[in-house]
């Protein structure tokens, strides 16, 4: 008996363990980084490959095609998001022939493809011939995936969607994008596919810079701030901006559309006049939302539901136009250390410094690739200063100031 009951408990131990290493595992599964190339330092497709190895990292987002990185990636478990620059939306929406020969050439078969963003911030691009494209780019190239594909076919916006997010169960988009928007989100809903979007909750601290903001913002101790229409508190500016997305996408009838994080970051360091741009406040933020994430507590909305979320970035783009802050949301520098740690190494793995041979051909076989117009590679792949100027104005709705009703706030 004695020996039965050891041999009980020793499998009870052991199921108990399978659990609790699956449930990490799905922790790690879902948080993802970024990884843009508007840079003439970058290292060598292989060196990223190795870092990205060495951390917890499930997921890669890629703005464009990047064939070589993606080779390098083969066997390593990592899912890429894959990237139609915006100049590409009028070739792939022009024919489903088009489509399918940009995903012929584009889409891996090495690794896995969880999704495709056709655009990046489109409807709010600037660029108005775009928006009416938009669908039948993602309709095509829906149509050109291979038979029992699951990828995913979506595309990214920015939090300017929204017309309405304080409190956050106001969440509402723009009326004047419904022409565009709600035959995409039915696109979504018929299709299984995620809303993707880019909140930035350090544009909200930026827009209020009280002590009480940034403590909101990095989820840190506060008292937190309640939504007087649904009753919830919240005590992160990112479960606020998450669930005024989700308020929105229910009021228009998609509850069943989940919502993916494709961009979001913490510079470590700007200009004199950018507020918080620091090391230790983008530690916090990205290793508090890391932690965050793991814990898979989920939003006062979605309690225990967590959502795919890539950081945004893997490195510094040197290259990028506006304030410093811009050129310092990296994670990593580009002889492969950290800026920081945010708790995403392996246990017991470094990224083995190396001589890094730098890689201006990125932005150049970009530019290539879009017809050899730099500025619009630019534009394309991050367009980064434009999108949070956007970012900001919409963050700042989701404050829920102290001292005033977040139900009159609009």
């Amino acid at each position: 008996m004695g020996i039965r009951r050891w041999l009980m408990n020793v499998a009870t131990v052991f199921v108990f363990l399978q659990g609790l290493l699956a449930h990490l595992a799905a922790a790690q599964s879902f948080i993802g980084v970024n990884y843009g190339t508007i840079a003439d330092n970058l290292p060598p497709p292989a060196s990223t490959a190795n870092l990205l190895k060495s951390t917890s990292f499930g997921k890669l987002r890629l703005y464009e095609p990047q064939p070589d990185l993606v080779a390098a990636l083969a066997g390593s478990n990592i899912s890429i998001l894959l990237g139609v620059p915006n100049g590409d939306v009028p070739n792939l929406a022009s024919s489903p022939a088009a489509a399918a020969s940009w995903a012929a050439a584009n889409i891996p078969t090495t690794v896995p493809v969880s999704a495709i963003s056709v655009g990046n911030e489109l409807l709010n691009s600037g660029d108005p011939t775009l928006a009416p494209q938009l669908l039948p780019a993602m309709q095509n190239l829906l149509a050109a995936l291979p038979a029992g594909s699951t990828t995913k076919i979506s595309t990214v916006h920015s939090m300017a969607v929204l017309s309405s997010s304080d409190p956050p169960s106001s969440g509402a988009f723009h009326p004047d994008l419904a022409g565009s928007l709600d035959p995409v989100l039915d696109f979504l809903h018929q299709n299984g596919a995620p809303f993707m979007i880019n909140p930035y909750p350090y544009f909200a601290y930026a827009s209020d810079t009280r002590p009480e903001t940034l403590a909101f913002c990095l989820f840190q101790p506060n008292p937190g701030r309640v939504d007087a229409v649904s009753g919830l508190t919240y005590t992160n500016m990112f479960d606020a901006q998450l669930d005024a997305v989700r308020a929105a996408l229910d009021a228009k009838g998609y509850s069943d559309v989940d919502i993916v994080i494709a961009e979001t970051g913490w510079p470590y360091k700007g200009d004199a006049d950018e507020a918080g741009a620091t090391v230790d406040n983008a530690k916090a933020y990205n290793g508090n939302l890391v932690a965050h994430l793991k814990s898979q507590v989920g939003t006062p909305r979605t309690p225990g539901k967590s959502v795919d979320t890539y950081l945004f970035a893997l490195y510094d783009e040197d290259l990028k136009p506006g304030p410093a802050s811009e050129r310092s949301f990296g994670l990593y520098q580009t002889d492969l250390t950290a800026n920081y740690d945010i708790g995403v190494s392996k246990a017991g793995s470094t990224a083995a410094p190396a001589i890094i041979t730098p890689a201006p051909a990125q932005v150049r076989n970009a530019a290539a690739e879009q017809g050899g117009d730099a500025n619009r590679v630019l534009r394309d792949d991050g367009r980064r200063a434009e999108q949070h100027a956007r970012s900001a104005g919409a963050a700042e709705q989701l404050v829920l100031h102290p001292g005033r009703s977040s139900a009159a706030a609009s």
